[in-house]
């Protein structure tokens, strides 16, 4: 087998002292001069997303070395988003996504690794390693570490989206001390990742869709010890693919990213994911725009019943049949390429040739029994917006909104003028310089508008943010404005009062005011100095695009 970039290190007189480190190690002869697969996983104690990931990267080695290889297994970050969730610390979640791609493409280089399997549980952690095995382009798989099991609250199902919801009702006097408390030791029972179709478990049905994962990996819950045996199933499937030389950027193909954007819409999945496709795909020297995922998106039904705005779990998605039998619901109408390469060496047809739905169920749909005739990410442009906006219109029931703008410079002042009882029936509510650039970091907002949600104004109200939303996120709301606040986008000249019109349907978001008016305004802005100048956060500010692009590092 061609091992190019171990025998860099492994191969000859003068790496004798290479040798003698992997000697102090355990390793034999035979170990040294096999094929070296890096596993890397995002495992920590910071989350319970990611807390089974040892056990299943463990599992992962196990099958590397009965398929003749020699696994080195090494971690890398990982931020919770729902524990950073509504304070400085969320700075560090879309930042995160680029140190976990930068740590693994150095890990792998610097010690000359022929493969990767990449496991990942929390939020970012997911497309950064995509993107990292997109930078890398040595053959690889990638694991999702898997759901969390849902929780139970007054006999119903409920998620951590339902206790950020319920802080809004808490604050509104809807609900008892005693009730929160309830909700709060309830919610999650379990490692895995937040248990609705929010950016996790979109991101999983993504690394499905697009190739880069054992068709049904991404189902199971985190605490099912069937994963070990995809997880040992992937640590020979990638010395599978170098026998056949199959790399990332062969599956990660145009084609591929279209089926990508349309699991995500299928299942009303994050508008996070309108963020790390794009950045995925310039990995791999794809072009992938917003225009392309609102067409797809426009194209594609909602057939998937699941929270934050259905009744189902991802675990009733594991029992109603798993990822692929959404993605064959999708294929039997056209709905995606099954001609397009995938990890097993197989065509997306060829793996789901099995597969069917399941007739006792009603969490996954057939097409012609769509929840919805499109997809749940739409695209919204004007000049409020003329680089683009996102937008989830999956189980929103207004969607048009026009209403004076409150304007707040930041999430905490708009968090405290919710709490207070502030916002009002009819508000365009305006979160401007929580940009990539100007938060920077761009935060999610979920504090905010579950609490908004809470007070039952999730479809009264209208939020418009250069941020970003939680894959939880639920109700009216429009994010990665851009141009974004802190380099003079339009959302940075807006007063409060201004009346801003949005239409989800048209695709449409405007502020009512002249060009001459913003002209003027542009004249007098000055930006703000920056939040940070120095550490990380000041580096990713310098360094950061837009997030029409990905809001990817250069």
């Amino acid at each position: 087998m061609d091992r190019p970039r171990s025998s860099v290190v492994t191969e000859g007189d003068q790496r004798a002292p290479q040798r003698a480190f992997f000697r102090s190690m355990g390793l034999t002869d035979q170990d040294i001069h096999r094929p070296w697969v890096g596993v890397a996983s995002t495992w920590n104690e910071a989350t319970p997303c990611n807390l089974t990931l040892d056990r299943q990267a463990k599992a992962v080695k196990e099958g590397v070395k009965a398929a003749g290889g020699t696994p080195r297994e090494f971690v890398t970050i990982a931020v919770s988003d729902g524990i950073a969730m509504g304070h400085e610390g969320m700075k560090a979640s879309l930042v995160s996504r680029e140190v976990i791609a930068d740590s693994v493409e150095l890990m792998m280089n610097a010690h000359g690794y022929d493969a990767l399997v990449g496991l990942a549980g929390c939020d970012k952690s997911l497309p950064g390693m995509l993107m990292a095995m997109a930078r890398l382009n040595v053959p690889s798989i990638f694991l999702y570490g898997g759901t969390i099991l849902p929780g139970k609250f007054k006999g119903k199902d409920v998620t951590v989206q339902d206790v950020y919801e319920a802080v809004g009702a808490h604050a509104a006097g809807k609900m008892s001390d005693a009730d929160l408390y309830e909700m709060e030791c309830n919610a999650c029972p379990s490692a895995g990742s937040c248990g609705g179709q929010f950016t996790a478990n979109t991101m999983a049905c993504v690394a499905e869709a697009i190739g880069m994962a054992l068709p049904g990996s991404g189902s199971p819950p985190a605490v099912d010890t069937a994963r070990d045996a995809y997880a040992v199933e992937c640590g020979k499937q990638v010395l599978r693919l170098m026998e056949k030389n199959i790399r990332p950027r062969d599956i990660m193909t145009r084609e591929a990213f279209e089926n990508a954007v349309a699991i995500a819409a299928a299942t009303g999945g994050s508008t996070n994911s309108a963020l790390h496709l794009p950045a995925i795909a310039y990995e791999c020297g794809v072009s992938l725009t917003l225009d392309d995922i609102d067409r797809i998106s426009r194209r594609t039904p909602i057939i998937a019943d699941l929270k934050p705005f259905g009744r189902y779990t991802a675990l009733d998605v594991f029992h109603a049949g798993g990822i692929p039998a959404i993605m064959k619901s999708l294929l039997d109408e056209k709905l995606i390429h099954g001609e397009c390469l995938t990890c097993t060496g197989r065509t997306v047809a060829e793996n789901l040739a099995g597969v069917s739905l399941k007739a006792d169920q009603d969490v996954i749909l057939p097409v012609s029994r769509a929840l919805e005739k499109t997809g749940g990410l739409h695209i919204l442009r004007g000049n409020l917006a003329p680089d683009g906006c996102v937008i989830k219109t999956a189980g929103v029931k207004r969607l048009q909104h026009r209403g004076p703008a409150r304007v707040f410079d930041s999430e905490e002042q708009c968090m405290a003028a919710v709490q207070a009882q502030q916002i009002k029936k009819g508000d365009s509510v305006v979160i401007r310089y929580e940009g990539p650039k100007g938060g920077p970091g761009m935060r999610e907002m979920l504090g905010v508008t579950a609490a908004i949600v809470g007070q039952g104004l999730g479809y009264e109200v209208c939020l418009i943010t250069d941020g970003r939303f939680s894959g939880a996120t639920r109700g009216l709301m429009a994010g990665h404005i851009g141009p974004e606040a802190i380099v003079g986008g339009p959302i940075a000249l807006l007063r409060d009062g201004d009346i801003i019109a949005v239409d989800a349907e048209r695709g449409t978001i405007r502020v009512e005011l002249s060009d001459e008016e913003l002209t003027r305004r542009r004249a007098a802005w000055k930006a703000p100095p920056p939040r940070y100048t120095r550490g990380a956060l000041a580096k990713y500010a310098k360094l950061v695009g837009p997030a029409c692009f990905g809001a990817v590092t250069h």
